[in-house]
């Protein structure tokens, strides 16, 4: 039964995956053969350019996703979450444990979040360009529903960037069934074409993409730019890996979707061959007219599925962000129970919404979109291979002998990948580049002030263990129990001695406490509390929460009474200590210091955070100088 139950479990979260992370990759035969031969430089649709065109594919697809993610950087998970801050923060333990160089830390963590930074310009983008690239086949249909386009394609966003509340899972349940007929309708579709001339599959041979780059070197850049579309969902598919499992994922690919991608591919290179005037649009035209409404249709909801990957990406990224020190606490909801990874960030969602309305109003056409596409994920990849590279070095074995020439090789591949999408910047690349710049500046100047102001905490802030009853003696004591939160269980809290220095007493009885986030949706009662006195009346309490459970901490105290704590709601007050942060410590130029006083005025507050009651909550501001 064990294994039955297995299976189904396998299979369910196959389908789930399938209607989340395949989604992006899954809708690039929309749009990114047909790049290649369109657009002002497009190439002629020759037969050897067809069979270049496919080569240069049917390769990209098996070296860089078959192989170096599905294969082998799915093997770099950090305690089951993917992406490239999760690599990095991987990267970094097992080089600390081989090396002490903190030229390289500094090395790993600035790359790992340049690409994180990256992923968020692609994860805007891609809602943006496969939505419009599947509305617009109604035009193929009939001209006259070119008007309509644009409203269609927001209309479809925004009812996507609404359900996203439900969850990853139920979302992947409703999403993958459709995904299913999308793949096995592609396939289908790019098989009977295939059938009616089956030379094409003479792309298979490599001399086909390697002759076409040595005969037209000025052309290949156009080549390879068109084919690394074909890629574009490879670090979403990496980064979802923590909603589903590595073998769910691995699954998927190896046994629908990379076949079917495939077949489709080469579908379009028969038709193409058979009819170049095809060319101009080689997805839809595969279809039979009296299907092609349908299949609009169909492609239509495939599209808005691809957008769930990179949108779900975008929220493991941004709580892995938050979780290593380089955003600030930002709302999370769970909504699975069984599934850490599947998660919702509200914040996240509307932003998003927004920049994907105003990248569809600004460029208003797919075409115009993919000259904007490309950039910023290619750099991604790039950096991913690096830090896989990195991991790999540092780990011990044989298999490191094979593996780091093989990410070599594909290094070179993806280095010119990224070459080859620089030459689009003019043509859009510059948006994904700024916005991730940007996103980048964010992310480090939140983390260099949590870094500066934990050295001011550890240059003034007592240790616990120095902290006991000989310092209190003398101390005027009332009535009532005071609980002042820590992030640091080694250290006394500053909110105490600015009581102490405001009010010259303290309470009868004094808690330090600090709140674990653990890797399980729900803690058991049993091990919700760890409590240990310091001396009389002086106690450290450590309360654990699961990544599916509201923080309740007044709910969560009154389990201290089988530790002997009683704790009289209208006896406790809970004291909270908020930075307020002034320049001229030297650690940031002005505009950073701007940056950094603004994010720490968006940050969540611990009040509402962790359910404390609003009328028995002082907040002490702690003047630090960075």
């Amino acid at each position: 039964m064990s294994i039955d139950r297995s299976r189904s479990r396998t299979s369910t979260l196959m389908l789930a995956a399938l209607g989340v992370v395949y989604g992006d990759i899954g809708t690039s035969p929309l749009y990114a053969f047909r790049e290649a031969f369109s657009g002002t430089a497009a190439l002629a649709p020759t037969e050897a350019n067809v069979l270049a065109a496919l080569s240069a594919l049917f390769w990209a697809i098996t070296l860089v996703v078959s192989i170096k993610y599905v294969w082998l950087v799915l093997r770099f998970d950090n305690d089951g979450e993917g992406g490239v801050l999760a690599l990095t923060a991987l990267t970094a333990r097992v080089l600390r444990r081989r090396l002490d160089s903190p030229r390289l830390m500094t090395f790993v963590a600035t790359a790992g979040v340049f690409a994180a930074a990256l992923f968020y310009g692609d994860a805007v983008i891609t809602p943006a360009i496969s939505v419009l690239s599947a509305v617009e086949g109604l035009s193929v249909a009939t001209p006259h529903f070119e008007r309509f386009i644009v409203p269609i394609t927001i209309g479809v966003l925004v009812g996507l960037f609404l359900i996203q509340r439900r969850g990853t899972g139920q979302i992947g349940a409703a999403f993958g069934p459709i995904t299913l007929i999308w793949f096995l309708c592609i396939g289908a579709l790019g098989l009977a074409s295939l059938w009616q001339n089956p030379s094409v599959l003479r792309a298979i041979d490599p001399s086909h993409a390697a002759r076409f780059v040595i005969e037209h070197p000025g052309s290949a850049t156009l080549l390879l730019s068109a084919v690394f579309l074909s890629l574009t969902g490879g670090e979403a598919l990496y980064a979802d890996m923590g909603h589903f499992g590595p073998r769910a994922v691995r699954l998927t690919w190896y046994a629908l979707v990379c076949p079917s991608l495939l077949l489709n591919y080469f579908g379009q290179g028969a038709l193409v061959l058979r009819d170049a005037s095809a060319v101009k649009n080689p997805f839809f035209l595969l279809a039979p007219e009296p299907w092609l409404l349908p299949l609009v249709v169909l492609a239509t909801a495939a599209t808005v599925i691809a957008s769930q990957a990179t949108i779900s990406g975008a929220f493991s990224l941004t709580q892995q962000a938050s979780r290593l020190g380089y955003l600030p606490r930002v709302q999370v909801r769970h909504t699975s129970d069984r599934e850490r990874g599947q998660i919702y960030v509200p914040g996240v969602n509307a932003l998003m919404l927004v920049a994907v309305v105003a990248l569809v109003l600004e460029f208003r056409s797919s075409n115009a979109l993919a000259g904007a596409y490309g950039v910023a994920v290619s750099g991604t990849m790039l950096i991913t291979t690096a830090l896989t590279a990195l991991a790999l070095f540092a780990l011990r074995g044989w298999r490191r002998r094979w593996l780091l020439p093989l990410l070599a090789v594909l290094a070179l591949l993806e280095l010119a990948f990224f070459a080859s999408n620089l030459m689009k910047i003019v043509e859009g690349g510059w948006f994904p580049l700024l916005l991730g710049g940007l996103i980048f500046l964010l992310l480090m100047t939140w983390k260099r002030g949590v870094q500066l102001l934990r050295e001011q905490r550890e240059r003034f802030d007592l240790p616990v263990a120095d902290f006991g009853a000989s310092m209190l003696r003398d101390v005027p004591r009332v009535a009532g129990t005071a609980v002042y939160l820590s992030s640091d269980p080694a250290r006394v809290p500053a909110a105490l001695f600015h009581n102490l220095k405001h009010y010259h007493v303290l309470h009868q009885r004094l808690i330090f406490l600090h709140i674990h986030d653990d890797d399980v949706p729900y803690v058991n009662d049993s091990n919700r509390m760890a409590v240990t006195r310091h001396a009389p009346d002086l106690y450290s309490i450590a309360l654990h929460f699961g990544y599916r459970e509201t923080p309740d901490v007044p709910a969560a105290l009154a389990w201290a009474d089988e530790q002997g704590l009683h704790f009289d709601a209208m006896d406790t007050t809970y004291f909270v200590s908020r930075p307020i942060i002034v320049p001229g410590g030297g650690g940031f130029s002005t505009p950073r210091f701007a940056v950094f006083s603004w994010m720490t005025r968006q940050a969540q507050g611990a009040t509402g955070h962790f359910a404390l009651p609003p009328n028995r909550v002082v907040e002490l501001g702690t003047q630090v100088t960075i």
